[in-house]
């Protein structure tokens, strides 16, 4: 099973966070003090893992604010703190199918929660009990007469109590038993003991070990042996670097068991080049380096317990400086990133079950290029095993290859009249554009790195007016590939360089760097002496310089009015929740601004006189809006073919310019 949704209440500062979806890597994205631990926590005690246990406790953890009113504010009963909705898998529903019957299955979803003072959790399944109960009784081989005196009992309940009556037959005892053998003798428990081994456990991470650089191998062997390495927090870093030493392919044995210098001089040797080979597949940083690992006889005058016995030590030597140094006497981003490594193996070898996993801010020492090697570490290291979801103000921690995958978290007050400032507690988003520009930051910087990154490494680049035009034209292209159609050519790589004015100049940037580089342009009749001197300047290949006017029909034109007007009509009511009066139609549209063709300007002039809290129009946000409703542009109605058509001449010919 999946998560797929998530709502916490009366948790610290979430009062009530709305319902966010998970995706299989989620990225939570805030400022300090927004939330994020708090949304983290509240998951992780749904289900915690022995290894990072997590309580709810009333007087720390419900909203202080107000404490004094729990039981009048929730009725007598506790308050619910996570409600949790995850989507089955296909060998999941079989489970219960083969038990129970296919027609007893209702859906492909249970719901999780839990609450205060609670020892577990609550789960509400997709079960029809009357038909599994019609199920169970048509499998135990019944004659007519037989299930007759059985008779159609609705609840686990009736039906025990009926064959009660009936345990002289060995087939109603047979029944009997099977049922009385069921978890609370309950269908609906048999049927959550089916499902719970699917259901992970969350580890919760927020303090991330770092390992010891040197360590007293018989002390160490010794804790191993009566467990106070694994029970006392004194020892984590001896124990990352048992881990360690086991992730190379070592044991404690191994060295400790070694009778020749040969022998142990290999196996020490063969786990020097494993780990280097590990941590330089994700330490991008400095691939000049070695990993090495030593056991020496400890040296009299070092400190105790080091002056005797077998001493394990963890170096890092330099290929260009032709010197190594002690592993703790490395960058803080260095030593963190190579025991988060170590440590999250260990998590992955040692799991049992599925395990969820929780990190709270990871990274905060890296370099941002650090950043993104560790982001690369969990897609392809731990989300192949794990659903996660991770915390971050850090904009090179945000998937920028998947921004959608990001949640806004933010701490939100509500000012009335008279100025008065009233808390309403942390929200997660999942608009992002409904978010103040403070919790969005990241996502900007991920989301401008990514195009500048695009921009240096796409060989063939389409410079467009803005972010908005890249949104509509991924929508559309979507589409009509989607309907087997022509689409944009995924060589293309789009960029905004903020209007023609720019173009020249950021094409001119760049020029050293050998890319196929055409613009698409926005068109006004103030723009056509500017368009002609571009074309003329050669800084672009002939032909490479369109706008939008050239596949539409009227003369002035912007990425807009590709879309027919009742297309783009809907997509503005979707984004802005228009309703009722404010609702907008294209005769609306049209009369907002007569002296004018482009819908920009007559959005632009309609959503000025529409009465607050109702915002300006801008290109951006209905962009968003249809990226994430992708559904707008489905079905046959006459306003999105008649858009799909347009788009789909425009593709033609960005496509047809590729490489020419």
């Amino acid at each position: 099973m999946e998560l797929e949704t998530v709502r916490i209440k009366n948790f610290r500062s979430v009062e009530d966070s709305g319902e966010f979806t998970v995706e299989h890597l989620t990225c939570l994205v805030g400022k300090n003090e927004a939330g994020k631990t708090a949304v983290l926590q509240a998951i992780a005690g749904l289900n915690p893992h022995p290894a990072t246990p997590f309580e709810y406790e009333l007087e720390r953890d419900y909203p202080k604010r107000y404490l004094a009113r729990y039981s009048e504010r929730h009725g007598g009963d506790d308050a619910v703190v996570v409600r949790s909705v995850w989507k089955l898998t296909e060998e999941e529903i079989s489970d219960l199918k083969r038990e129970f019957g296919s027609k007893s299955v209702t859906g492909d979803t249970i719901t999780v929660s839990r609450f205060y003072n609670s020892h577990g959790t609550h789960w509400s399944l997709p079960i029809d009990e009357e038909k599994a109960i019609e199920f169970v009784i048509s499998q135990q081989g019944f004659s007519a007469a037989e299930k007759s005196q059985v008779g159609s009992p609705s609840t686990t309940g009736e039906l025990i109590a009926k064959l009660t009556e009936l345990t002289a037959n060995s087939k109603h005892k047979a029944l009997f038993d099977l049922v009385d053998a069921y978890p609370r003798k309950s269908i609906i428990s048999r049927a959550r003991a089916i499902l719970e081994p699917h259901f992970p456990q969350f580890m919760y991470f927020s303090n991330y070990d770092r390992m010891n650089a040197m360590v007293h191998l018989p002390s160490l062997n010794k804790r191993a042996a009566d467990e106070t390495l694994f029970s006392h927090d004194q020892y984590r870093g001896d124990r990352l670097f048992r881990e360690f030493l086991e992730y190379s392919g070592l044991t404690l044995s191994d060295i400790l068991g070694t009778t020749t210098f040969e022998s142990f001089n290999a196996k020490l040797q063969a786990a020097s080049n494993v780990l280097t080979e590990e941590i330089l597949e994700y330490w991008t940083q400095n691939q000049d380096i070695e990993i090495r690992v030593s056991v020496t006889e400890g040296l009299p005058d070092d400190p105790a317990p080091f002056n005797s016995g077998a001493v394990g030590r963890a170096r890092i030597y330099n290929l260009l400086h032709k010197a190594d140094t002690s592993f703790s006497e490395r960058s803080a981003g260095f030593t963190w990133f190579f025991s988060f490594l170590i440590k999250f193996d260990r998590v992955k070898k040692d799991a049992t079950g599925k395990v969820f996993l929780l990190l709270d801010e990871p990274g905060l020492t890296l370099h941002g290029l650090a950043q993104s090697d560790l982001l690369r570490y969990f897609t392809e290291k731990l989300e192949p095993h794990h659903q996660i979801i991770y915390s971050t103000h850090s904009p090179f921690m945000v998937p920028h290859d998947n921004i959608m995958a990001s949640r806004i978290v933010e701490d939100l007050v509500v000012v009335d009249e008279r100025g008065r400032r009233t808390p309403t507690g942390t929200m997660v988003r999942e608009d992002v554009l409904k978010a103040d520009k403070d919790s969005v930051f990241p996502l900007q910087g991920a989301l401008g790195y990514s195009l500048t990154q695009s921009l240096f490494l796409g060989k063939h680049t389409i410079l467009v007016e803005g972010p908005g035009d890249i949104l509509y034209l991924q929508a559309l292209s979507a589409e009509l590939l989607r309907r087997q159609r022509i689409g944009l050519n995924p060589k293309w790589v789009m960029c905004p360089a903020g209007g023609i004015d720019k173009i020249q100049s950021f094409v001119s940037l760049f020029a050293g760097n050998s890319l196929d580089v055409i613009a698409l342009s926005d068109y006004t009749k103030k723009d056509r002496t500017k368009l002609e001197n571009l074309r003329k300047s050669e800084i672009i290949k002939d032909g490479g310089v369109l706008s939008i006017a050239d596949f539409v029909t009227q003369e002035e034109a912007d990425i807009e009015d590709l879309f027919d007007p009742r297309l783009f009509c809907t997509v503005l009511n979707g984004t802005y929740e228009l309703k009722g009066g404010q609702e907008i139609d294209p005769d609306k549209l049209n009369a907002a601004d007569e002296n004018t063709e482009r819908q920009v300007k007559k959005a632009e002039a309609y959503f000025k006189v529409l009465a607050e809290p109702t915002p300006l129009y801008n290109h951006f946000t209905p962009a968003s809006w249809l990226m994430l409703h992708p559904e707008t542009l489905t079905g046959d109605a006459e306003p999105i073919l008649v858009t799909l058509e347009r788009a789909e001449i425009l593709f033609k010919a960005l496509n047809g310019l590729l490489g020419k």
